[in-house]
């Protein structure tokens, strides 16, 4: 009898060490991914205003945000579930766009831009004929 308690307890402490190994895992994996982006910021909405050095986003909130474009701005077009590289002149009004900025001062400034047309990406069924 003795030998199944000291197997009990053997079990129990193995139990609990494995517990405490995920929760450190998970623990780690959720520390590292809240730290990934460091202290970049992403702005997702759609253009409201297009200008020569900038952006305006309106976000879903309803808030608008300017952010600036940069000589080292990535421009994205996605469709149909692909990036494409872009230019800002491809970018325009009612696009929508998930933006990676890094604060400067008081501003945004773009790293990257990913942008897509409102209903990019959906298909739509087609109509049959009446019969």
């Amino acid at each position: 009898m003795r030998a199944n308690r000291a197997d009990s307890q053997f079990e129990r402490e193995t139990l609990m060490r494995r517990r405490l190994s995920l929760l450190a895992l998970l623990l780690t994996i959720a520390a590292g991914t809240a730290l990934a982006h460091g202290t970049k910021v992403h702005v997702r909405g759609t253009v409201e205003k297009i200008s020569v050095d900038s952006v305006l986003v309106k976000t879903a909130e309803g808030k608008s945000v300017e952010v600036k474009f940069a000589s080292s701005t990535v421009f994205l077009s996605r469709a149909n579930n692909e990036d494409k590289p872009a230019k800002a002149g491809d970018l325009a009004t009612g696009d929508l766009v998930v933006i990676h900025a890094t604060p400067k001062n008081n501003t945004l400034e773009a790293d990257e831009i990913k942008f897509s047309l409102p209903n990019a990406g959906k298909a739509v069924a087609p109509v049959s004929p009446k019969q």
